[in-house]
């Protein structure tokens, strides 16, 4: 492939990207299955014996979201009260590379949730915490491209020494399918049938919908990542798509569309190194849940987050961190809305 034809894939891909985050999306705490960069990680050197485990991978992902902002209908208003809620998911990922096209995964999220909110004249403080909805992942590629890859030989020693040299431009598109399963306590949703609206006590804007550990449904994951790369530039986008099963309590979430990617740069890349920085657009779009066959008009939310992404890997380790700041967040109803977000994951490959 000439360098001219190289340089036309990158940018349609390039283009791909930038298309791709300009639509409008908010973090859901119940969906988004954290899913390892492994595209990312240096070249190693091939094993010479590979065994079943170096199949194997595993990783630790962090979520924190802080809650503090009330809003209604996308218009900031005062709160009050001070209330808020602190969300910490962090999902543990075990999977199996079974071959070149196929991976399976499974995703255990532990969810801690601290919040603040009136309930009538009173105050009320707590904390929700245990194990959310498990998911199963199969990653499947379906597309993989180098160009500008090349062998040579060392002959100044007594024997010749091959020194391969990493493609210039790689892309790659992965597609993942999965279920998640009604693992989590959702009996938080019971709080719904018990609402009551009192005359001149502040609003709430954290019900049970938003403190539940689980949604009580089986649901569908779809979704991809596509990744290019040409020499120390790339671009990665990934999308999941949950389509929402009946859940308990008379209460239906609705289907949830969640979204990240961006440009970045490596500024370290050898074969057992990689450093990199990415420019991060993310977010997620959600319509509004059903309560007894009715809309739960409290519940659809459209946003979209910026921030840096960090991205870092030494041998079979890789981590990336990144910052998420809103800036468009657009509700229904009064609900109390991101401040913040930080995001974290530490994997490791056999």
């Amino acid at each position: 492939m000439s360098h001219l034809n190289e340089m036309k894939i990158f940018r349609l891909l390039l283009l791909f990207n930038i298309i791709s985050s300009g639509l409008m999306s908010r973090a859901c705490d119940l969906c988004g299955c954290y899913t390892p960069q492994l595209e990312a990680m240096p070249e190693m050197e091939p094993n010479a014996a590979p065994q079943w485990w170096n199949g194997f991978y595993g990783a630790v992902a962090e979520q924190f979201t802080h809650f503090g902002t009330v809003q209604i209908d996308g218009r900031e208003v005062s709160n009050p009260t001070g209330q808020y809620e602190n969300s910490s998911i962090t999902q543990l990922v075990a999977g199996y590379t079974i071959n070149d096209r196929f991976a399976l995964q499974l995703n255990a999220p532990l969810i801690y949730r601290e919040f603040k909110r009136p309930e009538g004249f009173a105050i009320d403080r707590g904390t929700e915490s245990g194990v959310g909805d498990l998911s199963l992942l199969l990653k499947t590629v379906a597309f993989h491209f180098t160009s500008g890859g090349r062998r040579e030989f060392d002959l100044s020693g007594k024997n010749p020494v091959a020194i391969e040299h990493e493609p210039d431009l790689t892309i790659s598109a992965v597609v993942l399918t999965g279920v998640k399963f009604p693992t989590g306590d959702s009996s938080r949703i019971e709080e719904e049938f018990h609402e009551v609206e009192i005359p001149g006590a502040p609003s709430s804007g954290i019900h049970g919908h938003d403190l539940t550990l689980g949604t009580g449904s089986f649901d569908g994951i779809f979704g991809g990542q596509t990744s290019v790369r040409y020499k120390n530039f790339f671009a990665e986008e990934s999308i999941q798509f949950t389509l929402r099963g009946d859940g308990s309590h008379q209460y239906h979430f609705a289907n949830d569309l969640t979204w990240d990617g961006g440009p970045g740069y490596y500024f370290v890349r050898t074969r057992q190194t990689v450093a990199g920085l990415q420019f991060v657009i993310s977010g997620e779009h959600k319509d509004v849940d059903r309560f007894r066959g009715k809309p739960a008009e409290d519940t659809g939310i459209t946003s979209v987050f910026l921030g840096p992404r960090i991205l870092a890997s030494r041998g079979h380790w890789s981590a990336e961190l990144d910052v998420d700041l809103p800036v468009v967040i657009d509700n229904t109803a009064l609900q109390v809305v991101p401040d913040y977000r930080v995001r974290g994951g530490i994997s490791f490959h056999f």
